[in-house]
C-alpha cells in the first residue's frame, strides 16, 4: 500500500521548490479540489500555499510535510 506521500513523488518527480496545482494536490491526496478549495477559504486546513497572481499553487516540500504532521499512532491521544 503506497502513502499520499509516495503517490505525489511517483506522480510528481520534482524538485521540492516546485509548484503544484490545485488539481495535482487534489489527485495525489485523493481529495477533490473542491475540498482544497472550501479548506483554503475556511482556513480548516493549515495546508500551506502559495497565490501566484490569481493563481493558487502549492509548493511541494509543504504537502509533504503537511502530510507528515497528519500521521496519527493508533491509540495515541490526540
Amino acid at each position: 500500500m503506497t502513502t499520499a506521500s509516495q503517490r505525489i513523488a511517483e506522480v510528481l518527480p520534482l524538485c521540492p521548490t516546485d509548484l503544484l496545482t490545485p488539481d495535482q494536490v487534489a489527485d495525489a491526496l485523493g481529495l477533490s479540489h473542491r475540498t482544497l478549495a472550501a479548506w483554503r477559504s475556511n482556513r480548516r486546513t493549515p495546508l500551506p500555499y502559495v497565490k501566484v497572481g490569481s493563481r493558487i499553487r502549492y509548493r511541494r516540500q509543504d504537502v509533504a510535510a503537511w502530510l507528515e504532521s497528519q500521521t496519527r499512532n493508533a491509540g495515541a491521544q490526540p
